[in-house]
Protein backbone atom coordinates (compact mmCIF):
# COMPACT_ATOMS: atom_id res chain seq x y z
CA UNK A 1 0.00 0.00 0.00
CA UNK A 2 2.43 2.62 0.07
CA UNK A 3 4.02 1.29 -2.84
CA UNK A 4 0.92 3.35 -4.42
CA UNK A 5 1.24 6.84 -2.59
CA UNK A 6 2.10 9.72 -4.96
CA UNK A 7 5.41 12.03 -4.13
CA UNK A 8 4.85 15.28 -2.76
CA UNK A 9 5.46 17.66 -5.20
CA UNK A 10 8.26 20.33 -4.09
CA UNK A 11 7.48 23.28 -1.97
CA UNK A 12 8.22 26.18 -4.08
CA UNK A 13 6.22 29.28 -2.24
CA UNK A 14 6.55 30.61 1.28
CA UNK A 15 4.39 33.35 2.79
CA UNK A 16 6.66 33.41 5.95
CA UNK A 17 5.57 34.18 9.32
CA UNK A 18 4.48 37.71 10.31
CA UNK A 19 3.66 38.68 6.34
CA UNK A 20 0.27 39.87 5.82
CA UNK A 21 -1.11 39.24 2.10
CA UNK A 22 -4.25 40.05 0.65
CA UNK A 23 -4.93 38.87 -2.29
CA UNK A 24 -5.78 35.75 -4.23
CA UNK A 25 -2.83 33.65 -5.37
CA UNK A 26 -2.85 30.62 -7.60
CA UNK A 27 -0.04 28.51 -7.34
CA UNK A 28 1.53 25.34 -8.58
CA UNK A 29 3.46 22.54 -7.38
CA UNK A 30 3.66 23.19 -3.41
CA UNK A 31 3.45 26.19 -1.36
CA UNK A 32 3.65 26.73 2.47
CA UNK A 33 2.02 29.44 4.93
CA UNK A 34 3.20 30.56 7.94
CA UNK A 35 1.66 34.36 7.80
CA UNK A 36 -1.94 35.79 7.32
CA UNK A 37 -3.48 35.52 4.26
CA UNK A 38 -6.78 37.03 2.68
CA UNK A 39 -7.69 35.40 -0.28
CA UNK A 40 -7.73 32.54 -1.80
CA UNK A 41 -4.80 29.91 -2.31
CA UNK A 42 -5.99 27.89 -5.31
CA UNK A 43 -3.91 25.48 -7.33
CA UNK A 44 -3.03 25.21 -10.76
CA UNK A 45 -5.53 22.06 -12.22
CA UNK A 46 -3.00 21.74 -15.20
CA UNK A 47 -0.33 20.73 -13.15
CA UNK A 48 0.04 17.20 -11.98
CA UNK A 49 0.03 17.41 -8.38
CA UNK A 50 -0.65 20.35 -5.50
CA UNK A 51 0.40 20.38 -2.15
CA UNK A 52 -0.82 23.18 0.55
CA UNK A 53 0.52 23.42 4.08
CA UNK A 54 -0.98 25.72 6.44
CA UNK A 55 1.39 26.21 9.25
CA UNK A 56 0.67 26.36 13.14
CA UNK A 57 0.70 30.39 13.41
CA UNK A 58 -1.37 30.64 9.86
CA UNK A 59 -4.41 31.99 8.97
CA UNK A 60 -5.71 31.88 5.95
CA UNK A 61 -9.32 34.11 5.43
CA UNK A 62 -10.67 32.34 2.26
CA UNK A 63 -10.91 29.16 0.16
CA UNK A 64 -8.24 26.82 -0.31
CA UNK A 65 -7.90 24.10 -3.04
CA UNK A 66 -5.22 21.71 -3.38
CA UNK A 67 -4.62 17.89 -4.41
CA UNK A 68 -2.92 17.64 -0.58
CA UNK A 69 -3.83 19.73 2.32
CA UNK A 70 -1.84 19.47 5.36
CA UNK A 71 -3.78 22.11 8.32
CA UNK A 72 -1.59 22.93 11.08
CA UNK A 73 -3.28 26.33 11.92
CA UNK A 74 -6.61 28.11 10.55
CA UNK A 75 -8.93 28.42 7.62
CA UNK A 76 -11.63 30.61 7.88
CA UNK A 77 -13.24 29.70 4.12
CA UNK A 78 -14.31 26.65 2.68
CA UNK A 79 -11.32 23.87 2.20
CA UNK A 80 -11.57 22.07 -1.23
CA UNK A 81 -8.99 18.47 -1.51
CA UNK A 82 -9.11 16.52 -4.31
CA UNK A 83 -6.70 14.46 -2.39
CA UNK A 84 -5.69 13.78 1.15
CA UNK A 85 -6.65 15.66 3.94
CA UNK A 86 -4.88 16.11 6.76
CA UNK A 87 -5.59 18.48 9.93
CA UNK A 88 -3.44 18.11 12.54
CA UNK A 89 -4.29 18.79 16.65
CA UNK A 90 -4.10 22.63 16.39
CA UNK A 91 -6.29 22.55 13.12
CA UNK A 92 -9.49 25.09 12.58
CA UNK A 93 -11.23 25.40 9.99
CA UNK A 94 -14.41 27.67 10.08
CA UNK A 95 -15.97 27.10 6.77
CA UNK A 96 -17.47 23.90 4.63
CA UNK A 97 -15.08 20.77 3.82
CA UNK A 98 -15.08 18.93 0.40
CA UNK A 99 -12.45 16.18 0.56
CA UNK A 100 -11.42 12.58 -1.31
CA UNK A 101 -9.62 11.18 1.68
CA UNK A 102 -9.84 12.65 5.19
CA UNK A 103 -7.75 12.45 8.47
CA UNK A 104 -8.53 14.14 11.09
CA UNK A 105 -6.23 14.28 14.58
CA UNK A 106 -8.01 14.81 18.00
CA UNK A 107 -8.16 18.03 18.99
CA UNK A 108 -8.87 19.38 15.40
CA UNK A 109 -12.06 21.53 15.09
CA UNK A 110 -14.24 22.21 11.65
CA UNK A 111 -17.03 24.54 12.13
CA UNK A 112 -19.01 23.75 8.90
CA UNK A 113 -19.97 20.95 6.81
CA UNK A 114 -17.97 18.26 5.56
CA UNK A 115 -18.84 17.17 2.17
CA UNK A 116 -16.96 13.60 0.37
CA UNK A 117 -16.36 14.01 -2.69
CA UNK A 118 -17.92 10.97 -4.66
CA UNK A 119 -15.31 8.05 -5.60
CA UNK A 120 -16.39 4.60 -4.88
CA UNK A 121 -12.63 3.21 -5.13
CA UNK A 122 -11.25 4.64 -1.91
CA UNK A 123 -12.68 5.15 1.68
CA UNK A 124 -13.93 8.47 2.24
CA UNK A 125 -12.71 8.71 6.21
CA UNK A 126 -10.13 7.68 7.59
CA UNK A 127 -9.29 8.12 11.51
CA UNK A 128 -5.86 8.85 13.62
CA UNK A 129 -5.93 7.04 16.56
CA UNK A 130 -5.63 8.84 19.70
CA UNK A 131 -1.90 8.45 21.86
CA UNK A 132 -4.51 8.20 25.18
CA UNK A 133 -5.42 5.02 25.17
Amino acid sequence: MIWNRKRNPPIRSLIGEGIILRGNIDFVDGMRVDGEVHGDLVADRAASTSMLVVGDKAKVYGKVNADHVIIVGEVIGPVHCSGLLELQPSARITGDVFYQLLEMHPGAVIEGELRPLKNADKPPLTLAASNDA
